[in-house]
């Protein structure tokens, strides 16, 4: 059929070519080659998926995670930024002001009229003593009422802050009003204070009877006699006075400086505590002669001070009651030196001769003789080496208030 028509076939085969074209896909070139096979037979082989539509899909589901947690991030710094801002105002508005002039804690006392009685420096203040830490004045006020002030040296400028700063003031004022706060019989309780630069007065009630120290003394020189009871008696309201301290404040308040000078005695013979916690505001060295005899050796070797510290000052006052004896007395610091008054003590208890250390100004009937042997082993207890084996205070008053009953 081809050999009797070609034209016929040839026009065929044009428009079978123009109709390939015509139907052709986009991606199909003019440069493929023809097929001995009728090329309408051939199925169009489907082009490979493309992977530019997913990249981009998930570099963007990326953007869209990573804008998040950014944002969470940056929420959560502002967040603490803002509180950390809001703590520091409230810090900052909470502060405790600094304040003028004098700080008054009683209403006996006139502000005005002890500030015009401490810097007129008239007859009506007398000097009662003097220490480390500052001097005693007996002071009249203007109503009559009699105080007595203490003028305590400059503040410790070896402290982080330097003394004049505010935040010194502020920790020193805070402490003051700390003391204010104490209330106890056998606690000298702070009234009143004046701060003048760097100097403060601090004000307290006037104890006609001096100090145990001046007892002591007396007692010694033969001026005045103190029997059992009294002792006794004196030695219980110290006791009372190191609980109350130790154990009924909060926070806790611990003596730092205790011996006769600093134990007030009323008309009564009753104890008062008097300079709880100064020595922590003032620039006192426990390598001081008239107070190293009181000063636990924990202090010397690590200068750390708890409240078995002061029950080791006690000890040593207790010893002073029950044996009349100064501690700083050549008897003892001629021969062994610094803590020999306890060693001295522990010695004749240790060789069956205690009675030896005892006052003979106070020696009578048989059943004190042995109550002050069973005080002079309590206050062995209290110069233990070890501040673990000394007694509490509140262990204290229970031992030396049972005295009595055995």
């Amino acid at each position: 059929m081809e050999n009797k028509n070609p034209r016929k076939t040839l026009a065929l085969q044009t428009l079978l070519l123009l109709a390939f074209l015509l139907f052709q896909t986009p991606g199909t070139t003019l440069s493929q080659p023809l097929h001995s096979e009728p090329i309408f037979s051939q199925s169009p082989t489907p082009s490979p998926p493309s992977k530019i539509p997913e990249t981009s899909n998930t570099a963007h589901i990326r953007r869209i995670i990573l804008g998040i947690v950014l944002g969470l991030l940056a929420g959560i710094a502002a967040s603490v930024v803002f509180l950390f801002l809001i703590r520091l105002f409230i810090l900052f508005a909470n502060r405790t002001p600094i304040l003028k002039g004098p700080v008054i804690f009683t209403p006996q006392i006139s502000p005005k009229t002890l500030q015009f009685a401490l810097s007129s420096q008239s007859e009506s203040t007398q000097l009662l003593g003097s220490s480390i830490n500052g001097k005693y004045y007996r002071v009249v006020l203007d109503d009559e009422l009699t105080v007595a002030v203490k003028r305590l040296e400059p503040i410790c400028s070896n402290a982080s802050p330097p003394p004049n700063s505010n935040s010194q003031k502020r920790r020193v004022q805070q402490e003051l009003e700390m003391l204010a706060r104490v209330k106890h019989r056998n606690v000298m309780s702070l009234r009143a204070y004046i701060r003048d630069h760097d100097r403060f007065s601090l004000v307290y009630d006037y104890i006609p009877g001096g100090s145990l120290e001046d007892v002591m003394k007396r007692v010694r020189s033969q001026q005045t006699t103190l029997g059992w009871d009294v002792r006794h008696r004196i030695a219980v309201g110290m006791a009372r006075g190191l609980k109350y301290l130790h154990f009924e404040c909060s926070p806790r308040i611990l003596h730092y400086n205790l011996k006769p000078s600093n134990v007030m005695l009323d008309e009564g013979f009753e104890p008062r505590l008097g300079d709880c916690g100064l020595a922590r505001l003032v620039a006192a060295s426990l390598d001081v002669p008239s107070c190293a005899y009181h000063v636990a050796p924990e202090c010397y070797q690590s200068c750390r001070y708890t409240d078995k510290s002061d029950i080791y000052s006690f000890g040593m006052i207790l010893g002073v009651l029950l044996t009349g004896k100064d501690p700083s007395d050549s008897f003892f610091t001629g021969e062994a030196g610094r803590g020999s008054f306890g060693r001295w003590l522990r010695h004749l208890q240790q060789a069956g001769e205690a009675q030896e250390a005892l006052d003979k100004a106070i020696l009578g009937e048989e059943v004190e003789e042995e109550e002050m042997l069973m005080a002079l082993r309590i206050a062995l207890v209290c110069l233990s080496d070890l501040p673990a084996d000394r007694p509490s205070s509140d262990e204290l008053v229970a031992m030396l208030t049972q005295l009595h009953s055995f």
